[in-house]
Order: structure tokens, then sequence, then C-alpha cells
């Protein structure tokens, strides 16, 4: 009977031992790698915070500093009194003074004829383009014809000085002169305002022509595009 117990006592042992090593075989093939595992996917889905308050302060402060500088080189551009903007695409004017546009409407610039004297000798009229400076202004300008009209009308070209190179009413109440013959003045075709149709010179409406010439100076922009 002593001997039946004792077999009892190691059988049971045995399981025991049985049951605990496959417990810790499990634990170990299964439990842990699966903890683990887990663990590795939290890290991959938790993504990094990333302070960006830094770097968009940065760039705004560099934008601010950006602006600043266009807005001075715009400011030493633009003229601080009044100018005058001739647009000959569109045959149309903006006068500004004190940066604002206090008029604007329709002019006429350059025909772009090409008027050929000889193979020596021909030409173009356009109006001249960029920044131009008023030399001077005339009230009841008298125009000094140059050699070109009386070649466009077919007539002999008369020495400088001939009466016959002096025409007045012609270029309307005022003129603004810019310099190698071109000026800014009115004219007897006001139908025609808008056109492309001068030998170079600016053409404006007699009351368009009043304002400019009575705002702008002696000395003020003109930008021709």
């Amino acid at each position: 009977m002593g001997k039946v117990k004792k077999y009892i006592v190691w059988f049971l042992f045995i399981i025991v031992f049985g049951l605990i090593f496959l417990m810790f075989a499990y634990i170990n093939v299964m439990v842990i790698p699966e903890i683990q595992f887990s663990k590795y996917q939290e890290k991959l889905s938790v993504k990094p915070v990333i302070d960006t308050t830094i770097n968009v302060e940065t760039e705004l402060k560099a934008l601010d500093k950006t602006l600043n500088l266009l807005s001075k080189r715009v400011d030493r551009l633009t003229p601080g009194d009044a100018f005058l903007v001739i647009n000959t695409t569109n045959n149309t004017f903006e006068l500004y003074k004190n940066n604002q546009i206090i008029r604007k409407g329709l002019c006429s610039t350059g025909s772009f004829i090409h008027l050929e004297v000889d193979s020596t000798k021909s030409f173009m009229f356009e109006t001249p383009k960029g920044v131009m400076t008023v030399k001077g202004k005339k009230t009841n300008p008298v125009w000094t014809k140059p050699d070109w009209a009386f070649i466009e009308e077919g007539l002999p070209v008369p020495p400088r000085g001939h009466s016959s190179r002096f025409e007045p009413h012609v270029l309307g109440d005022y003129a603004l002169t810019l310099g190698d013959g071109y000026m800014i003045h009115g004219t007897l075709y006001q139908r025609l305002i808008g056109s492309p149709v001068t030998h170079g010179c600016v053409r404006l409406l007699d009351d368009d022509l009043e304002a400019v010439y009575k705002t702008l100076p002696v000395g003020a922009k003109i930008f021709i595009y």
C-alpha cells in the first residue's frame, strides 16, 4: 500500500511538472512574442510631433521683410507729386496726383506708318516708349512743321525758319514739350481721339489736355508704354 501511494505521488509530480513546463513553453512561444509585436505596432502608430511654430514665425518674418523692401522700391520709383501714364496699345491715359488717379480717358499715339523718302531717308511715325520728362509748357502753341510734313503732302521742303513752317491753331490751347520734337497737345480732329493716328506726339481732347497741362509741372514724369 505504501508503494502505491509513492507511485501516485510521483505520477502527480510528473503531471504538475509537465503542466508547468507546457505553460512556460506557451508563454515563451505565444504570449511574449504577441506582447512584443503589440508594442512594436504601437511605436509605429505613434507619429512624431513636430513643432512648426518656429518655422512659421521665421517664414512670416522673412515675408514681412520682403514686403517692406518691395514697398520701399515702389515708393522710390513712383513720383511723389503728379505724373502721367500713357498706354500706346489701347490709346488711353491716366493722370496721377499723390499716387491717386484723378483723371483718365482716351488719347491718340503714333500710327506706325513708314514714310520712305528715298533709299537713304525714311520716317517711322511712332510714339517713343519709356520714361520721359516735361521739358516745357506752352499756351496757344504754334506748330513748327518738320520736313516730313511737307514730304507727306508732296510739297518742297522749305529752309528752316521759313514762314511756311509755322502753323498756329492746330495743336489746341496747350502743349507740353517732351524733347526731340515730341509733345502732348490738342488736335482739330477730336473724333479721331482713341486711334493711333499721330506722327509720334500724344493728342488729347481739349478738356483732358487742360487738366493735364494744369496738373503737371515742368519736370513731371511721363510713363509711356
